[in-house]
């Protein structure tokens, strides 16, 4: 495997995520928060990765530290994702509960389209197992 691109992330007072690199190439995104300031630095964060996007790339989203997932929240992770620029992204999201996953998938409902692939889980082990299938397998 060639070499791992830089992440150019540091952690920030006020931002209640971290991010750290796959072995795959990928990001682990891990948030302890969904503040304005978070949500705010990591819009920008995204679309900063987002414009050198070249292959498949996973991340993993892992909200099961967030109390709560505002429909705001929701909102601004659907707007990232349905970049163009995200066809080339497969993202598996864990949250704590079924009753968050179903507060993301109403709210995402009324979507149509979005650029990179996306499901939402309560395992991470199930996350994990879906982000090592080829593309063809997930289709």
């Amino acid at each position: 495997m060639s070499e791992l691109k830089s992440l150019n992330w540091k952690q920030k007072p006020g931002v209640g995520y971290t991010v750290a690199r796959r072995a795959d190439g990928g990001m682990n995104l891990t948030f302890m928060d969904l503040s304005e300031q978070t949500m705010a630095d990591w819009r920008e964060f995204a679309f900063e990765h987002l414009m050198d996007s070249d292959r498949l790339t996973r991340n993993l989203y892992d909200l099961r530290d967030v109390a709560d997932i505002s429909e705001k929240a929701i909102k601004l992770a659907i707007e990232v994702n349905s970049d163009p620029s995200t066809r080339n992204l497969r993202v598996a999201v864990v949250v704590a509960s079924e009753s968050a996953r179903d507060a993301i998938l109403n709210v995402a409902a009324g979507v149509v389209g979005s650029g990179a692939a996306i499901r939402i889980f309560t395992r991470m082990a199930d996350a994990e197992a879906w982000l090592a299938k080829s593309m063809e397998q997930i289709v």
